[in-house]
């Protein structure tokens, strides 16, 4: 109440990925993105800004997630990494490790993986990314 102020969500959402589309490659953005397809590739949103990622009962992501708010009702293959606040709606399925500062989580939802509540978003070693470049 009287501490920090969480991040608001980004309620627009800027950019689209129909169902029946299907990405190979990693995923950067900022603002809000839908994803009704398929995407093969991680899905990050710009660090330290507001952002959201709605996936609808149709969508498939396989890769790391990394944003602000995430909605989920589809399937996720990888860990998520939430810095603000995650729904799992009730046709939810998750495949690994889900990092977050706020959960609601629906009758229905399955996350096959461990819920890991923390108050600083812990990203993933860049080892751990699949192409990823370091630079220091």
């Amino acid at each position: 109440m009287f501490g920090k102020k969480s991040m608001k969500p980004q309620n627009r959402i800027d950019s689209l990925i129909g169902h029946g589309t299907r990405i190979e490659g990693d995923i950067f953005f900022s603002g809000g993105l839908r994803i009704d397809g398929d995407v093969i590739g991680n899905v990050r949103a710009e660090a330290g800004q507001a952002s959201t990622l709605v996936l609808s009962e149709q969508a498939r992501v396989e890769g790391i997630i990394e944003v602000s708010h995430l909605v989920v009702n589809g399937t996720v293959a990888g860990p998520v990494y939430v810095s603000e606040y995650v729904e799992l709606q009730a046709k939810s399925r998750v495949t690994g490790d889900v990092h977050y500062k706020t959960l609601e989580m629906h009758v229905g939802a399955i996350v096959e993986g461990k819920l890991v509540h923390q108050e600083k978003l812990a990203l993933p070693p860049p080892a751990a990314i699949e192409g990823s470049i370091v630079v220091d």
